[in-house]
């Protein structure tokens, strides 16, 4: 599913891939989840450290990314180079949209509600916002975290949801709010139709609730199988910046499962007596 991101072809035209190759890309339907990285923050090198071991033809791709390819290159190999082009990028946008000129970005799109809204009634259509379940390419597709429920969905689109989550990274929307606490929605009451602006809430509205990966059908779970095992299967998203637990969610969670635990241990005893 990841590689049909990479392997779709566009329907930018040649002028629009000879004039720029980021304006192309971002034109590209299935890439409206992207904003623009500034070519002064390609060009610097040091925020490039790591990725040319990610990326097969480093040299080239970037060269492609910033218009300085050889116009001789053929096009079997131009083909090759734009995958591991548009796989440059998206790794280079996790890392820009970290920054604070890349989160003003993706600020303006998640005001303009470019992610989509919460599917979750009481949520009330809250904006939502792209978030990678892991920093290694190829691994997960791109989620959508809502901020109100603290839950993540995958995108309604095909097109979106093959798109890789590292393109995105696990810390960007915990670090958005983090950065702009007055967007952090409250837990309850309506939503503003666009967000914008509010003041800061009560330490209390902050609080994480529970969280998971969209739900699957897990195997053996049939009609014997018991409420305590199928409790101690369930998986939880746990909202991280930089690999690092978000503090108040950390305790949160600490509570939550030792809660769950008193009560899978008197699940259990009743199935035992049962």
């Amino acid at each position: 599913m990841l590689g049909r991101a990479v392997d779709d072809i566009s329907t930018g035209s040649d002028s629009e891939y000879s004039n720029s190759w980021i304006s192309w890309f971002l034109s590209s339907k299935g890439n409206e989840y992207f904003c623009e990285v500034e070519e002064d923050y390609i060009l610097d090198r040091f925020n490039l450290t790591g990725l040319n071991n990610e990326v097969s033809n480093y040299a080239q791709a970037l060269d492609l990314i910033t218009d300085n390819l050889d116009d001789d290159i053929q096009d079997e190999l131009r083909g090759a180079l734009d995958v591991q082009a548009r796989l440059l990028y998206g790794l280079i946008h996790a890392r820009w949209i970290v920054t604070a000129r890349g989160l003003a970005k993706m600020l303006d799109k998640f005001k303009r509600v470019d992610f989509g809204r919460c599917p979750r009634v009481l949520c009330q259509s809250q904006p939502l916002l792209p978030v990678g379940l892991s920093d290694t390419p190829y691994e997960k597709s791109v989620k959508l975290y809502c901020g109100r429920c603290e839950d993540v969905y995958s995108p309604k689109s095909s097109r979106h949801g093959s798109i890789d989550g590292a393109y995105f990274g696990t810390s960007f929307p915990h670090l958005l709010f983090l950065v702009y606490p007055s967007l952090l929605p409250p837990k309850s009451g309506p939503v503003d139709p666009t967000p914008t602006s509010r003041g800061i809430e009560n330490d209390s509205s902050r609080k994480s609730r529970r969280v998971k990966e969209e739900p699957e059908i897990s195997e053996g779970i049939g009609e014997t199988a018991s409420t305590a095992s199928v409790a101690l299967k369930a998986e939880r998203y746990r909202p991280r910046i930089y690999g690092f637990q978000l503090n108040e969610t950390a305790k949160l969670q600490r509570w939550q499962e030792a809660v769950r635990d008193r009560q899978i241990v008197r699940l259990e005893a009743l199935e035992d007596l049962s």
